[in-house]
Protein backbone atom coordinates (compact mmCIF):
# COMPACT_ATOMS: atom_id res chain seq x y z
CA UNK A 1 0.00 0.00 0.00
CA UNK A 2 1.23 3.52 -0.70
CA UNK A 3 1.97 6.06 1.98
CA UNK A 4 -0.61 8.79 2.55
CA UNK A 5 0.56 12.35 3.18
CA UNK A 6 -1.28 15.57 3.99
CA UNK A 7 -0.63 18.50 1.66
CA UNK A 8 0.41 21.50 3.76
CA UNK A 9 1.49 24.05 1.16
CA UNK A 10 0.82 24.76 -2.49
CA UNK A 11 4.19 25.84 -3.93
CA UNK A 12 3.86 26.44 -7.67
CA UNK A 13 1.82 25.24 -10.64
CA UNK A 14 3.37 23.21 -13.46
CA UNK A 15 1.50 24.78 -16.31
CA UNK A 16 3.13 22.67 -19.02
CA UNK A 17 0.90 19.78 -17.93
CA UNK A 18 -2.56 19.59 -19.45
CA UNK A 19 -4.12 18.97 -16.03
CA UNK A 20 -2.02 21.72 -14.37
CA UNK A 21 -0.33 19.63 -11.66
CA UNK A 22 1.54 21.48 -8.94
CA UNK A 23 4.59 21.23 -6.75
CA UNK A 24 3.41 20.96 -3.15
CA UNK A 25 4.87 20.38 0.30
CA UNK A 26 3.46 17.71 2.61
CA UNK A 27 3.43 17.00 6.33
CA UNK A 28 6.44 14.66 5.99
CA UNK A 29 8.49 17.71 4.81
CA UNK A 30 8.70 16.14 1.36
CA UNK A 31 8.10 17.90 -1.94
CA UNK A 32 5.76 16.27 -4.44
CA UNK A 33 4.18 16.80 -7.83
CA UNK A 34 0.46 16.68 -7.06
CA UNK A 35 -2.06 15.33 -9.58
CA UNK A 36 -5.53 16.72 -8.85
CA UNK A 37 -8.62 14.50 -8.89
CA UNK A 38 -10.65 17.60 -9.82
CA UNK A 39 -8.66 18.29 -13.00
CA UNK A 40 -10.27 18.02 -16.41
CA UNK A 41 -9.24 14.40 -17.02
CA UNK A 42 -11.00 13.37 -13.81
CA UNK A 43 -10.06 10.62 -11.35
CA UNK A 44 -9.43 8.09 -14.15
CA UNK A 45 -6.12 9.87 -14.76
CA UNK A 46 -5.16 9.13 -11.15
CA UNK A 47 -6.17 5.49 -11.56
CA UNK A 48 -3.91 5.21 -14.61
CA UNK A 49 -1.10 7.09 -12.84
CA UNK A 50 -1.18 4.65 -9.93
CA UNK A 51 -1.67 1.37 -11.79
CA UNK A 52 0.78 2.06 -14.61
CA UNK A 53 3.39 3.67 -12.38
CA UNK A 54 3.38 0.70 -10.02
CA UNK A 55 3.43 -1.80 -12.89
CA UNK A 56 6.53 -0.01 -14.13
CA UNK A 57 8.11 -0.25 -10.68
CA UNK A 58 7.28 -3.98 -10.53
CA UNK A 59 9.13 -4.38 -13.84
CA UNK A 60 12.24 -2.71 -12.46
CA UNK A 61 11.80 0.57 -14.34
CA UNK A 62 12.64 3.86 -12.65
CA UNK A 63 9.45 5.56 -11.41
CA UNK A 64 9.29 8.24 -8.67
CA UNK A 65 7.64 7.17 -5.44
CA UNK A 66 3.88 7.53 -5.70
CA UNK A 67 1.88 8.52 -2.62
CA UNK A 68 -1.74 9.29 -1.88
CA UNK A 69 -2.17 12.92 -0.87
CA UNK A 70 -4.99 14.38 1.24
CA UNK A 71 -5.86 17.92 0.15
CA UNK A 72 -7.76 20.40 2.30
CA UNK A 73 -9.74 22.88 0.17
CA UNK A 74 -8.86 25.61 2.70
CA UNK A 75 -5.48 25.83 0.95
CA UNK A 76 -7.29 27.68 -1.84
CA UNK A 77 -7.56 30.73 0.43
CA UNK A 78 -3.89 31.61 -0.05
CA UNK A 79 -3.94 31.38 -3.85
CA UNK A 80 -4.58 34.50 -5.92
CA UNK A 81 -5.29 32.69 -9.20
CA UNK A 82 -9.03 31.85 -9.48
CA UNK A 83 -8.25 28.83 -11.69
CA UNK A 84 -5.97 27.36 -9.05
CA UNK A 85 -8.52 28.13 -6.32
CA UNK A 86 -11.20 26.25 -8.24
CA UNK A 87 -8.89 23.28 -8.89
CA UNK A 88 -7.98 22.95 -5.21
CA UNK A 89 -11.61 23.16 -4.10
CA UNK A 90 -12.67 20.59 -6.70
CA UNK A 91 -9.98 18.19 -5.44
CA UNK A 92 -10.99 18.02 -1.78
CA UNK A 93 -9.96 14.66 -0.34
CA UNK A 94 -7.64 12.01 -1.69
CA UNK A 95 -5.37 12.86 -4.61
CA UNK A 96 -2.14 11.38 -5.97
CA UNK A 97 1.40 12.74 -5.86
CA UNK A 98 4.82 11.75 -7.14
CA UNK A 99 8.11 12.43 -5.45
CA UNK A 100 9.55 15.68 -6.77
CA UNK A 101 12.93 15.16 -8.47
CA UNK A 102 15.01 18.31 -7.87
CA UNK A 103 17.48 19.01 -10.63
CA UNK A 104 16.01 16.46 -13.03
CA UNK A 105 16.41 17.28 -16.73
CA UNK A 106 13.91 16.67 -19.48
CA UNK A 107 14.88 13.86 -21.82
CA UNK A 108 16.01 15.19 -25.21
CA UNK A 109 15.98 12.52 -27.94
CA UNK A 110 18.44 14.61 -29.99
CA UNK A 111 20.99 14.87 -27.18
CA UNK A 112 20.81 11.53 -25.37
CA UNK A 113 21.00 8.08 -26.95
CA UNK A 114 19.14 5.49 -24.88
CA UNK A 115 20.43 2.00 -24.20
CA UNK A 116 18.65 -0.36 -26.65
CA UNK A 117 17.78 -2.87 -23.94
CA UNK A 118 16.22 -0.16 -21.75
CA UNK A 119 14.44 1.39 -24.74
CA UNK A 120 12.99 -2.02 -25.59
CA UNK A 121 11.72 -2.54 -22.03
CA UNK A 122 10.04 0.87 -22.01
CA UNK A 123 8.43 0.36 -25.44
CA UNK A 124 7.18 -3.08 -24.33
CA UNK A 125 5.78 -1.57 -21.13
CA UNK A 126 4.07 1.36 -22.85
CA UNK A 127 2.47 -0.97 -25.39
CA UNK A 128 1.13 -3.20 -22.62
CA UNK A 129 -0.36 -0.15 -20.89
CA UNK A 130 -1.54 1.64 -24.05
CA UNK A 131 0.39 4.77 -23.13
CA UNK A 132 -0.33 7.44 -25.75
CA UNK A 133 1.96 10.02 -24.15
CA UNK A 134 5.60 9.04 -24.70
CA UNK A 135 6.22 10.87 -27.96
CA UNK A 136 9.08 13.06 -29.15
CA UNK A 137 6.88 16.09 -28.50
CA UNK A 138 6.12 14.97 -24.95
CA UNK A 139 8.42 12.12 -23.85
CA UNK A 140 7.49 12.14 -20.14
CA UNK A 141 11.00 10.95 -19.39
CA UNK A 142 13.44 12.64 -17.04
CA UNK A 143 17.16 12.21 -16.50
CA UNK A 144 17.86 12.16 -12.78
CA UNK A 145 21.21 11.13 -11.31
CA UNK A 146 22.08 9.58 -14.66
CA UNK A 147 18.99 7.36 -14.74
CA UNK A 148 16.11 7.53 -17.19
CA UNK A 149 12.99 7.99 -15.07
CA UNK A 150 9.40 7.50 -16.23
CA UNK A 151 6.77 10.07 -15.21
CA UNK A 152 3.21 11.13 -16.01
CA UNK A 153 1.17 8.02 -16.81
CA UNK A 154 -2.25 9.62 -16.49
CA UNK A 155 -2.87 9.28 -20.24
CA UNK A 156 -2.15 5.54 -20.24
CA UNK A 157 -4.93 2.92 -20.10
CA UNK A 158 -6.84 5.25 -22.40
CA UNK A 159 -9.37 2.49 -23.12
CA UNK A 160 -10.90 2.94 -19.65
CA UNK A 161 -12.64 6.22 -20.47
CA UNK A 162 -16.24 5.17 -21.08
CA UNK A 163 -15.31 1.52 -20.55
CA UNK A 164 -17.92 -1.11 -19.68
CA UNK A 165 -15.39 -3.58 -18.27
CA UNK A 166 -15.27 -5.87 -21.31
CA UNK A 167 -11.86 -7.63 -21.08
CA UNK A 168 -11.90 -8.32 -24.84
CA UNK A 169 -10.57 -4.77 -25.28
CA UNK A 170 -7.26 -6.22 -24.10
CA UNK A 171 -6.77 -8.11 -27.37
CA UNK A 172 -6.37 -4.96 -29.46
CA UNK A 173 -2.99 -3.95 -30.88
CA UNK A 174 -1.62 -0.50 -30.08
CA UNK A 175 -0.94 1.26 -33.40
CA UNK A 176 0.04 4.54 -31.67
CA UNK A 177 3.29 2.87 -30.61
CA UNK A 178 4.59 4.07 -33.98
CA UNK A 179 4.95 7.53 -32.39
CA UNK A 180 6.97 6.36 -29.38
CA UNK A 181 10.09 8.44 -28.77
CA UNK A 182 12.24 5.33 -28.11
CA UNK A 183 10.88 3.06 -30.84
CA UNK A 184 13.87 3.41 -33.17
CA UNK A 185 16.25 2.30 -30.42
CA UNK A 186 14.03 -0.58 -29.24
CA UNK A 187 15.64 -3.43 -31.16
CA UNK A 188 15.45 -6.05 -28.39
CA UNK A 189 11.72 -6.47 -27.90
CA UNK A 190 11.93 -10.25 -27.76
CA UNK A 191 14.48 -10.07 -24.97
CA UNK A 192 12.37 -7.50 -23.13
CA UNK A 193 9.31 -9.73 -23.42
CA UNK A 194 11.18 -12.72 -21.99
CA UNK A 195 12.46 -10.66 -19.07
CA UNK A 196 9.35 -8.65 -18.19
CA UNK A 197 6.28 -10.78 -18.83
CA UNK A 198 7.03 -13.34 -16.06
CA UNK A 199 7.30 -10.55 -13.47
CA UNK A 200 3.68 -9.48 -13.85
CA UNK A 201 1.87 -12.40 -12.31
CA UNK A 202 -1.89 -12.15 -11.77
CA UNK A 203 -1.17 -11.81 -8.05
CA UNK A 204 1.24 -8.90 -8.62
CA UNK A 205 -1.28 -7.12 -10.84
CA UNK A 206 -4.12 -7.68 -8.36
CA UNK A 207 -2.03 -6.30 -5.48
CA UNK A 208 -1.49 -3.05 -7.39
CA UNK A 209 -5.10 -2.66 -8.52
CA UNK A 210 -6.49 -3.47 -5.07
CA UNK A 211 -4.89 -0.30 -3.71
CA UNK A 212 -6.91 2.00 -5.99
CA UNK A 213 -9.19 4.03 -3.67
CA UNK A 214 -12.95 3.70 -3.96
CA UNK A 215 -13.21 7.48 -4.43
CA UNK A 216 -11.41 7.25 -7.77
CA UNK A 217 -13.64 4.48 -9.10
CA UNK A 218 -16.93 6.35 -9.13
CA UNK A 219 -18.27 6.94 -12.60
CA UNK A 220 -21.03 6.29 -15.11
CA UNK A 221 -19.68 2.97 -16.35
CA UNK A 222 -21.46 -0.35 -16.07
CA UNK A 223 -19.87 -1.64 -12.87
CA UNK A 224 -21.80 -2.89 -9.88
CA UNK A 225 -19.32 -1.40 -7.40
CA UNK A 226 -15.69 -0.40 -6.92
CA UNK A 227 -14.60 -4.00 -6.32
CA UNK A 228 -16.22 -5.02 -9.59
CA UNK A 229 -14.30 -2.31 -11.37
CA UNK A 230 -11.04 -3.45 -9.78
CA UNK A 231 -11.72 -7.00 -10.93
CA UNK A 232 -12.28 -5.70 -14.45
CA UNK A 233 -8.91 -3.93 -14.47
CA UNK A 234 -7.16 -7.08 -13.28
CA UNK A 235 -8.94 -9.21 -15.87
CA UNK A 236 -8.01 -6.76 -18.61
CA UNK A 237 -4.31 -6.64 -17.71
CA UNK A 238 -3.97 -10.39 -17.18
CA UNK A 239 -5.64 -11.06 -20.53
CA UNK A 240 -3.49 -8.45 -22.28
CA UNK A 241 -0.37 -10.20 -21.08
CA UNK A 242 -1.62 -13.61 -22.13
CA UNK A 243 -2.73 -12.38 -25.55
CA UNK A 244 0.33 -10.26 -26.25
CA UNK A 245 1.28 -11.79 -29.59
CA UNK A 246 -0.87 -9.23 -31.41
CA UNK A 247 0.64 -6.16 -29.79
CA UNK A 248 4.16 -7.56 -29.97
CA UNK A 249 3.64 -7.99 -33.71
CA UNK A 250 2.40 -4.42 -33.80
CA UNK A 251 5.70 -3.20 -32.35
CA UNK A 252 7.59 -5.10 -35.06
CA UNK A 253 5.35 -3.61 -37.75
CA UNK A 254 5.87 -0.09 -36.40
CA UNK A 255 9.64 -0.53 -36.36
CA UNK A 256 9.57 -1.85 -39.92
Amino acid sequence: MPRTVQVTRYVTPLREGGSMPAVVEADDDGMYVLKFRGAGQGPRALVAEWIVGELGRALGLEVPEIVFAELDPLLARTEGDPEIQALIRASDGLNLALDYLPGAANFDPLAWEPDPALASRIVWFDTLCSNVDRTARNPNLMLWHGRLTLIDHGAALYFHHGWDGDPARADAPFPLIRDHVLLAAADRIGQADSELAPRLTPEAIAAIVTAVPDAWLQGPDAFADADGQRRAYVAYLVRRLRQREAWLAGIADARA
